[in-house]
């Protein structure tokens, strides 16, 4: 196992080396980039789901297109403006966690971190089922392939961040770069063709007969219908807030990188989705339930056909947003260390593993997404509503904290900061109740219920570890008293084993010291004592009878017996236990392992376990 290890992730990298580890602003952009940047493959298909597929207006969406992403453009200005104040003044990282934890309270902080790392779990769902879509699309595989290949995806990019965020960032950096030229062609491309060359929307021949039948829908639209369609463009915004959870994994100066790399992605993610929307609405490439997606089909019309530049740009979508998922590989272990180091998530979450990522974070992320995945079959469309709740309720708890920030501290320009934080947090705020509301029952109650499950769970666990503080916590002058000490040796029978337990328990000279066996009847206590008597060992032996062959009860009983006899009294439990190598340790029952698991929980009690290292020569002589 360790060789295979050493394989898959790498040769283990000192703490030492953790400053190398830190990641330049060209590839700091793909590894917390990636996913805003990805939902440009899907923010504006996701606005049409709504507008023709579910509410039927037909050729009428596209009207509304445009003015919706400049809507969502606007927003996405206003909170990047907000996040870059953030990185500035919480350059340790954690984002809406750091900032809610520090201005707003405990709770308003666990909502936050709870509402993140749902976040970033359903970013790997979303992100992998995107990218399977685009190779659907382009290449028509059967749907009954969508599951395991998404899951494929999730193992892969689980491998290659367990290898390192240094290593997975320079690996994705070349994907991410791709992607973006190629949409830049395409949305050049388009621009040119519709507004030099003329070119009409997408001809109704090259439509399949179900995006056909949608086309001529005429319902008419309701304002709930509106705020949805709304609500599913804004996920474009999804991991905005990446950038200021990992501003410690950047070079220094940190912060300055961090808020130079969150600008960059501002300006891409912003120009590509309105230049994608503008497309959209000219070309209106309308598309049925398994028609994949609509980037693809505008590509095959603007490229005429499925040829190399086709090709390219499906490609380029595929891994853009497969690698999106890179974002949260990178954020989620990070913000939950961060959340576990506060005693809000098992430790283990806390730790680095040998290649100074935060390993328990990354494998759980991947568990919880496949999941995800195989619950909703892989389709995209299901995923996205529980999606964007999360992401609003992180930006408007960020916003209000900063808000409070600049009322605390007052630094220089702080009435500008804090009107830029305040129109954020309104603005998000009123986005994460339109989303709750609008999509309500289309999986948005998901999330809603989720989140307070989780904050009631981290409390649940803060309260665990401050209960187990205040029960070691050593007062000025605190010294244990002295307590007599008896030893018990657990014996089956006279071996080697047994003798050198025997004999280590002597060496520590305790103050009493007593042999055990369990017997099943008369004939196995003769048995014992027979052997006893032939050792002549100089050692009181109790004999405890199991009429049912049980072993930990009746020793639990006779440790109950000395402790009434003798009550300022430790007891320490030696357990002669066979050790052999794992190809054959499950040939021994493991009644030692079960009886140290009900020692350990019984108050004055110790375990040693003195090992019977069992080879060759030593088995051929002894048994």
């Amino acid at each position: 196992m360790s060789s295979l290890k050493k394989i898959l992730l790498g040769q283990p990298i000192s703490s030492a080396e953790e400053e190398h580890q830190r990641l330049r602003k060209f590839i700091a952009l793909p590894v917390f980039a990636s996913d805003a940047i990805s939902s440009t493959a899907y923010a504006t298909d996701e606005i049409l789901v709504v507008l023709v597929l579910h509410a039927g207006i037909g050729g009428m969406a596209f009207d509304l297109l445009s003015p919706i992403a400049v809507v969502v453009g606007v927003l996405l200005a206003i909170v990047v403006t907000s996040y870059r104040q953030t990185i500035f003044a919480y350059p340790s990282g954690g984002g809406a966690y750091i900032v809610s934890r520090e201005n707003l309270g405990r709770t308003p902080s666990l909502v936050a971190g709870a509402s993140l790392l749902v976040d970033y779990i359903l970013t790997v769902a979303v992100s992998v089922a995107g990218g399977v879509l685009a190779i659907r699309t382009a290449t028509g595989f059967d749907t009954q392939w969508t599951v395991p290949i998404c899951l494929l995806c999730v193992v892969i990019m689980t491998v290659m961040n367990l290898r390192g965020v240094k290593e997975s960032g320079a690996a994705f950096a070349g994907p991410t770069y791709f992607y973006i030229v190629m949409l830049i062609v395409l949305i050049v491309t388009g621009l040119y063709r519709i507004f030099i060359q003329d070119i009409g929307p997408i001809p109704v021949d090259l439509l399949s007969p179900e995006a056909r039948e949608i086309r001529d829908g005429a319902e008419s639209l309701g304002l709930l219908v509106l705020l949805r369609a709304f609500s599913s463009g804004a996920v474009a915004l999804s991991g905005v807030e990446a950038v200021s959870n990992g501003v410690p994994a950047f070079e220094k100066p940190e912060s300055r990188n961090a808020a130079t790399t969150l600008v960059w992605m501002g300006v891409i993610l912003g120009t590509c989705f309105l230049g994608v929307s503008v497309l959209a609405s000219h070309l209106q490439p309308f598309r049925g339930e398994n028609d994949g997606n609509g980037l693809g089909l505008m590509a095959e019309y603007l490229y005429g056909g499925k040829g190399i530049l086709f090709w390219m740009t499906m490609i380029a979508t595929f891994l853009i947003l497969i690698l999106a998922a890179n974002t949260a590989y990178a954020d989620f272990p990070r913000l939950a260390s961060i959340i576990a180091r506060d005693g809000y998530l098992p430790r283990q979450f806390f730790n680095r593993g040998a290649r100074l990522v935060f390993s328990n974070g990354v494998i759980f992320l991947a568990a919880v997404a496949g999941i995800l995945i195989v619950v909703f079959n892989g389709d995209i469309s299901k995923l996205i509503p529980l999606y964007a709740f999360g992401v609003f309720t992180g930006f408007t708890l960020s916003q209000s904290g900063m808000v409070r920030h600049h009322l605390k501290h007052r630094e220089n320009n702080w009435r500008l900061g804090l009107a830029i934080n305040a129109v954020g947090a309104v603005t998000t705020g009123g986005i994460a109740v339109i989303v709750v509301v609008s999509k309500f029952t289309e999986g948005a109650f998901v999330p809603a219920i989720l989140i307070p499950l989780m904050v009631f769970a981290f409390r649940t666990i803060g309260g665990h570890y401050d209960r187990g503080r205040e029960s070691v916590v050593a007062e000025p002058g605190y010294w244990p008293r002295r307590e007599t000490h008896t030893m018990v040796v657990l014996v089956g029978g006279i071996n080697k084993g047994v003798l050198h337990g025997l004999q280590y328990a002597k060496s520590l000279n305790p103050d009493r010291l007593v042999a055990v066996t369990v017997a099943t009847g008369d004939e196995d206590r003769l048995r014992i004592e027979k052997q006893w008597a032939e050792f002549k060992v100089p050692i009181t032996l109790h004999t405890v009878y199991s009429p049912y062959r049980e072993l930990t009860r009746p020793v639990m009983q006779f440790l109950d017996e000395l402790d009434a006899e003798h009550q300022d009294d430790i007891i320490t439990v030696v357990i002669p236990e066979f050790v052999t190598s794992w190809r054959s340790q499950w040939l021994h029952n493991g009644s030692a392992f079960a009886l140290k698991a009900r020692l350990l929980h019984r108050p004055h009690t110790a375990v040693v376990s003195v090992p019977i290292h069992m080879n060759r020569e030593t088995s051929r002589e002894d048994f």
